[in-house]
C-alpha cells in the first residue's frame, strides 16, 4: 500500500460497510457485533443510504453512518465517532428516536414499527469512570424486564479494547478498527487478520491508498475532520475554563459570606460583653 489508511476516517469506514459491494462485510460485522442480543442471525441486508465516493469530494457534510434493515425490516443504525463531549449520550438517544419515528408515515398504526438498533464506534472515551469497552442499552424496568425488543443502543469504546488475543469476530472487528491505521498488506497482515473478511476490508483500504482520486478524497476528509476535533477541543477547552471561573467566584463568595457571618457573630458578642 502507498499510504496507511485509517478506517475510522469517515468516508472509509461509511465504503467499508456502506457499499454495495461489501455487503457482506456489513451483514458479518453486525452478527460479530450485536449477533449475541438477537433472536436469530442475520442473512442479509438492504443498505438504506449506501456509499457514493461522489459525495464525499464535493460535499463535507455528507451523511457518513450506515443504516440497513434486515428481511424482518428490523433496522440497523452504525456510526463512527471520533471525539466525545458532554451532550454525545444525548445526541446518540436522539438519533435512535429519530430513525425510529421515521419509520411511520401519516395514517400508519404502531403495529407497523420495527425494532430499531444503533451501534456507535467510538474513538474516544465517553465513560471515563467505566473499564468496559462495550455497553448496551435496553428499555428495561427496575428489575430488568425489557419493555419490548424494539430498541437497543450499544457504544463501543475502542481506546478500552486491548485485546491481544483474538476470540470472537466481534474482537477482530475491533481490533481492525482500533489499529487498521498502522496495517500493511504488503508488509505482512499480523495472523488475525488473515480471515475472509479482513481481506476484503484491506482491499476497500487498498483502494483509498492506490486510486489517487480516493486518496485525495481521504485526505480531504481527514482535514476537516481534524479542523472539527480542533474548533471542538478548543469550545471544550473554553467551557472548561468558564467553568473553573465560575468555581472560583462561587468560592469567593462563599467565602465572602462566611467573613460576613463571622463580623456578625463577632458584632453580636461585642454587644453582649458591653451589655455586661
Amino acid at each position: 500500500m502507498k499510504h496507511q489508511i485509517d478506517p475510522k476516517i469517515d468516508c472509509v469506514f461509511k465504503a467499508l460497510l456502506g457499499a454495495e459491494n461489501n455487503r457482506n462485510l456489513l451483514v458479518h460485522f453486525l452478527n460479530a457485533i450485536i449477533g449475541s442480543d438477537l433472536s436469530a442471525s442475520i442473512d442479509s441486508v438492504e443498505i438504506i443510504n449506501p456509499y457514493n465516493e461522489k459525495e464525499f469530494l464535493e460535499d463535507k457534510l455528507s451523511i457518513v453512518d450506515v443504516k440497513a434493515k434486515d428481511t424482518s425490516g428490523a433496522i440497523y443504525q452504525i456510526e463512527i465517532q471520533l471525539v466525545s463531549y458532554a451532550n454525545l449520550p444525548e445526541r446518540i438517544l436522539y438519533n435512535w428516536a429519530d430513525i425510529y419515528s421515521q419509520q411511520l408515515q401519516s395514517g400508519d398504526h404502531f403495529h407497523v414499527l420495527r425494532p430499531t438498533y444503533s451501534i456507535w464506534l467510538l474513538a474516544d472515551n465517553l465513560l471515563e469512570n467505566d473499564t468496559d469497552y462495550i455497553h448496551t442499552y435496553k428499555i428495561k424496568d427496575d428489575k430488568g424486564r425489557t419493555l419490548n425488543n424494539h430498541c437497543g443502543i450499544w457504544l463501543l469504546e475502542l481506546e478500552k479494547f486491548n485485546a491481544q488475543q483474538i476470540e470472537t469476530e466481534q474482537q477482530r472487528w475491533l481490533r481492525f478498527f482500533k489499529e487498521g491505521d498502522s496495517l500493511n498488506d504488503e508488509a505482512g497482515l499480523p495472523d488475525w487478520m488473515t480471515t475472509e473478511e479482513m481481506r476484503q476490508a484491506m482491499n476497500t483500504l487498498r483502494q483509498f491508498s492506490e486510486k489517487e482520486r480516493d486518496y485525495h478524497a481521504y485526505q480531504a476528509r481527514q482535514n476537516f475532520l481534524r479542523e472539527q476535533l480542533t474548533i471542538q477541543y478548543e469550545l471544550d477547552q473554553v467551557h472548561k475554563a468558564k467553568l473553573e471561573a465560575e468555581k472560583r467566584e462561587q468560592a469567593a463568595l462563599d467565602l465572602a459570606k462566611q467573613k460576613d457571618l463571622e463580623i456578625e457573630r463577632l458584632k453580636a458578642l461585642l454587644a453582649k460583653n458591653n451589655l455586661n
